[in-house]
């Protein structure tokens, strides 16, 4: 139900009056939201609000006929990837996708150097930072990374061709042409201990203006839209033109290709000279399949399922296609290593007959991954496994996590909304016994739900980018004793390594969050591997979250949709036949039923849905609801001041908003107490109207009242975390507009949102397991 790029108001089902509105008072129910044919209660809406019969998902689209993703494309319902509908504010294609869907961005424009230094561009300085210090600590190892040591055949082959090119011992080539003799690489110089970040970075400097021109010729010969110019140059850098011509796959590292596009395009280039399977094509098909992967929250796949993806693409041969990629060197290839070891024959009865050997159990799958996953990862391992194993142990009296607390150096800390105050208690009761604590939390709102406690707290991004917290010292590390992360689960990989890297030694750890809910929107599962490796104390929180709302959503986590009593309408079902009729209920709930009946005002209340796309979804939504709450012509780029927005300043991370004003440099925007300016540039790729969300993107945020929007169509979306997640939001009152019938106990019963395949769990066993483990 892909929608074309750059549409922010698409046409959608329009809200008409209604002689009979539907309000809280009319509609309320104690029945599950999974229930909607329970008998009305005495005040119930008449014949036009009777349960309807199962409707039929509306046909947005053929199938394999999806057009062009939006800049923050997310997967629509029935895509079922647990990442899929998290926000990609760059033109990342749909993470729920199948490969081959995305579109090309053709109204995207170059990236260019924006007006003033944004907290997002701090962040990215940031990463590139990271990555690099990463790169140069694997460098200075003495040895070879033990994981793949008992890997035979095919795949010991191929991780030995990894790590001789490498290594240096040799070429891209040389394990499949006779072997020519090859310089070593000279040793890495020494680099420092640890850097000081410089406290405003540089901001990236826009392609030339001679690199662009040169890619726009070679993309028009290739008949490629020119458009694509500017990102094409960002990404390949100055010698983008002939690097485009020698290799025209390499078109595919833009967001938003397809490969039947990049074939196009080299078709047009190289003529008879390229076929399906070039070395060129192959290589830049699997590092693709693994960028897709990586948008669904996998940091690596394994061989299987990237040799079936590229026999997807008509590569003749994949098992040789994925050697050759890891051959150049532009994907790598892990086993994790057996924890298991053999038992001795040295005590066995030689008089004895050998018995047959059982049965072998399965050895760990063969990965493959990118580079820079596999750095973050490896360098998130690493650095806790260092907090561990420098913190001092210290006897804390008080509760059970204060006790564990002082007596190791990373704690994770589980349990739903009310729990958040046990670790802020934490933090308050060591400040109090003179260290250096600091709260960080996913969102500002996340913040503001804190209470008096958060005005001490801060952003993860805003502590990465240096725009909030103590600081730096002289190593470069966070001046902190005691640093507690809410809302762990949101952490990617890649966020979670730059955090721990910037924490010095000795410093404690404690990650809280609730893990029913969804996953990171970027590669990744933190949290969830953490408490999987059982590394570390864990410690449960026994506080439930309070009232009829709380009910309902422990119910929830435990697969269970229960009835529960709301006398104060805090849990309102509303039946809807259709997407269309979903759609106007919505914008009645929003606008005038729960401001009258409950309480609070539009701008306080948040409509979550399943996807961007469909007739229900948010680009629907956040039409009709722009229309009845601030109409206007959409004069700065499609906003007016008033509109609520969404923007990602960096992909996986968004922040709501409203627009104040524009000017020729872009829009400004009032987020939480800040003021932020959007360059017109970045305007079309991370903003988009805010009044709908999608889960992933609300995760880490409450607001007084949600309308959850569950239109037929979007039965196929749902799953246990979805559910869980969406229902969460909500802090007083909860409308479910619900239309996908008995989808949804089945979701909360069966729904279990796919498994992210990661390696930081195998990791953080074999570098703290103790040896009774």
């Amino acid at each position: 139900m892909t929608e074309p790029s750059g549409e922010t108001a698409p046409e959608a089902a329009q809200p008409t009056e209604d002689p009979q509105e539907e309000t809280p008072e009319a509609q309320t129910r104690t029945d599950a939201p999974g229930t909607p044919e329970a008998p009305a209660a005495p005040g119930e809406p008449d014949a036009t609000e009777e349960p309807r019969a199962t409707e039929e998902p509306a046909a947005d689209e053929e199938p394999g006929a999806r057009e062009e993703p939006d800049a923050d494309e997310e997967p629509e319902a029935g895509e079922g990837s647990e990442a899929g509908e998290e926000s990609n504010a760059t033109g990342e294609p749909e993470a729920g996708e199948e490969p081959g869907s995305a579109g090309v961005d053709v109204a995207a424009s170059g990236a260019g150097g924006t007006p003033e230094l944004s907290e997002a561009q701090a962040e990215l300085a940031a990463q590139r930072e990271l990555r690099a210090r990463i790169e140069a600590r694997k460098a200075d190892k003495d040895g070879t990374v033990s994981s793949g040591a008992k890997l035979s055949g095919t795949a010991a082959d191929l991780l030995a061709a990894v790590r001789a090119v490498e290594g240096g011992a040799a070429s891209g080539s040389a394990f499949y042409e006779a072997p020519e003799p090859a310089p070593r690489r000279p040793a890495p110089e020494a680099v420092p201990a640890a850097t000081v970040r410089p406290p405003a970075p540089e901001r990236a400097a826009a392609p030339a203006a001679g690199t662009t021109a040169a890619v726009r010729e070679v993309l028009a010969k290739g008949g490629a839209p020119e458009a694509l110019a500017g990102q094409v140059a960002a990404v390949l850098g100055e010698n983008a033109a002939a690097a485009l011509s020698e290799d025209p796959w390499q078109l595919l590292a833009v967001s938003g290709v397809r490969p039947e596009q990049a074939d196009g395009f080299a078709r047009a280039l190289l003529g008879a000279a390229c076929g399906p399977d070039d070395p060129r094509r192959t290589v830049a098909l699997t590092v693709w399949l693994l960028e897709r992967a990586a948008l669904q929250g996998h940091t690596a796949l394994e061989v299987q399922a990237v040799r079936a993806g590229l026999a997807g693409h008509a590569v003749p041969d994949p098992e040789q296609a994925v050697e050759t990629a890891v051959s150049e060197g532009a994907v790598l290839v892990f086993q994790e290593e057996e924890t298991a070891e053999p038992e001795s024959d040295e005590d066995a009865d030689p008089s004895e007959e050998p018995s047959r050997p059982a049965a072998e159990e399965p050895a760990s799958p063969v990965l493959l991954g990118l580079d820079r996953y596999a750095l973050a990862e490896e360098s998130l391992a690493d650095g806790l496994a260092r907090l561990v194993k420098t913190a001092t142990a210290d006897t804390w009296e008080g509760s059970e996590l204060e006790r564990a607390t002082g007596a190791h150096g990373l704690v994770l800390h589980t349990g739903g909304e009310a729990s958040r105050a046990e670790p802020v208690a934490l933090a308050e009761s060591a400040a109090a016994r003179g260290l250096r604590v600091l709260v960080a939390v996913h969102s500002d709102a996340g913040r503001y739900a804190l209470g008096a406690a958060g005005a001490a707290a801060v952003t993860v991004g805003g502590l990465l980018a240096g725009t909030a917290g103590p600081g730096r010292d002289e190593d470069g590390a966070f001046a902190l004793d005691l640093l507690v992360v809410l809302d762990a689960p949101q952490l990617d990989v890649e966020t979670a390594a730059m955090l721990v890297e910037s924490l010095p030694d000795g410093c404690r750890l404690v990650l809280s969050g609730d893990p029913e809910v969804l996953g990171a929107p970027g590669a990744g599962r933190v949290f969830a591997d953490a408490l999987a490796a059982r590394v570390c104390p864990r410690v449960a929180s026994r506080l439930p979250d309070p009232g009829p709302l709380g009910e309902l959503v422990s119910g929830i986590g435990v697969g269970e949709l229960n009835q529960v009593e709301a006398p104060g309408k805090e849990v309102v079902i509303v039946p809807v036949r259709d997407a269309g009729e979903a759609v106007h209920r919505t914008v009645q709930l929003v606008a005038d039923s729960v401001p009258r009946a409950i309480g609070v005002p539009p701008e306080q209340t948040q409509v979550v849905t399943v996807g961007h796309g469909g007739s229900a979804g948010t680009r629907a939504l956040n039409a009709a609801l722009k229309q009845r709450l601030s109409p206007g012509p959409g004069r700065f780029g499609g906003y007016d001041p008033g509109d609520r927005v969404a923007y990602a300043p960096v992909p996986g991370r968004t922040v709501t908003g409203t627009v104040l004003s524009a000017d020729a440099e872009g829009l400004r925007l009032r987020c939480g107490d800040e003021e932020v300016r959007v360059p017109k540039e970045r305007v079309e790729a991370t903003l988009r109207h805010g009044w709908a969300l999608t889960a992933h993107q609300a995760a880490g945020t409450r607001w007084p009242a949600v309308v959850v929007v569950l239109p037929g169509d979007a039965a196929g979306g749902l799953s246990r975390s979805w559910v869980y997640t969406a229902f969460g939001r909500a802090e007083r009152h909860l409308s479910v507009v619900h239309g996908v019938d008995q989808a949804l106990a089945r979701a909360v019963a069966e729904g279990v949102a796919p498994e992210r395949t990661t390696r930081l769990r195998p990791l953080l066993e074999g570098l703290l397991a103790t040896p009774e483990e």
